[in-house]
């Protein structure tokens, strides 16, 4: 046996004797995929493993989906393989810190989709904004959450946006995923200078050469992507849409405007497509700092373990529920 199918076989032991579930991001490596019970996109899985008979959730991805488990499943323990596994955007934004002047920015009031600086917190924000409704996207942590009003996601931030009576909203911590929302809602947007690192770095120059190296293939882009990105792609959506989108399209050919890792279950479901990644370096290094050892070692040792204190738990169910209401 290769090494490989022996710490599969392991992992499948492990998880006989701890009456646990292994739920895999789409961006985790290909072995990591392969042992999953479930893979999907993080609230997807959350909410699969919170519907499951099980003791132990083992949630191979990064700490805010490990803590978004423990927000919905608070009865079960929940493992992350490796504690170092975080996401660079969710740790862009915190809750409270030094009280910032207002007047050193001149200019914040008139923007319709206004980007607040790095330096600047949740509380900072919802102070100079108190009627605003705070959205925001479940690539954060824990207590980010709990101080906002409702949640969303990549694939229903537009939907969530237009459920909202007010006008203002505040829209963290993704600047791109602000800005399709702004663009496609038309209410305004007072947004956070967040980005995932992997799908900002797409241009539309990026673009312009995928389609030239592949012009028959239809183009899907993540709405992390920059503004431009998007509106210059055929069709924009979260990474579960697209493996919708791919199975239910009659296009033989794809341009993958995501994290690689998604290019092997786009592979496994659709035997007669091809896929091309936009970039070959759309790689997310702390989404592949997960290897089947970290499983193994979780389980033997039930370790790294993630809970929510009640405290927060509480109040981000509640803003994950309310966007679950209208879904």
């Amino acid at each position: 046996m290769t090494d490989i199918a022996v710490l599969q076989d392991r992992i499948i032991s492990l998880k006989k004797k701890r009456n646990a579930v292994i739920l895999a991001h789409n961006y985790q490596r290909d072995e990591v995929q392969d042992i999953a019970d479930f893979t999907g996109d993080s609230l997807e899985l959350s909410r699969q493993a919170a519907g499951v008979d099980c003791d132990v959730i083992v949630f191979c991805g990064v700490n805010f989906m490990a803590e978004s488990a423990s927000i919905l499943s608070p009865d079960k323990t929940v493992l992350l393989p490796e504690l170092e596994a975080n996401c660079p955007m969710a740790d862009m934004i915190r809750v409270r810190g030094e009280r910032k002047v207002w007047k050193n920015f001149p200019g914040y009031t008139e923007q319709p989709a206004f980007v607040f600086p790095h330096d600047f917190t949740l509380r900072d924000i919802k102070e100079k904004y108190p009627d605003a409704a705070v959205v925001t996207y479940v690539n954060t942590t824990a207590d980010i959450k709990a101080e906002s009003d409702i949640c969303c996601t990549s694939s229903n931030v537009i939907k969530v946006i237009e459920s909202i009576p007010q006008e203002e909203i505040i829209c963290i911590p993704d600047k791109n995923l602000s800005m399709w929302a702004a663009r496609n809602t038309g209410k305004k947007i007072i947004a956070w200078d967040g980005f995932c690192h992997v799908h900002d770095r797409i241009t539309v120059k990026d673009v312009e050469k995928a389609r030239a190296d592949h012009p028959d293939a239809v183009l899907m882009a993540h709405p992390e992507c920059r503004l431009e990105v998007c509106e210059a792609a055929d069709h924009v959506t979260s990474t579960s849409g697209m493996l919708r989108f791919a199975r239910g399209s009659d296009a033989k050919e794809f341009i993958v405007g995501t994290e690689v890792g998604l290019m092997y279950r786009l592979g496994k479901e659709n035997p007669g497509k091809m896929f091309h990644p936009l970039r070959k370096d759309m790689i997310c290094p702390n989404m592949k700092k997960t290897r089947l050892e970290s499983v193994v070692n979780a389980l033997e040792n039930m370790v790294n373990v993630i809970k929510v204190p009640e405290d927060i738990r509480v109040p981000a169910k509640e803003a994950l529920d309310k966007m679950l209401a209208i879904v």
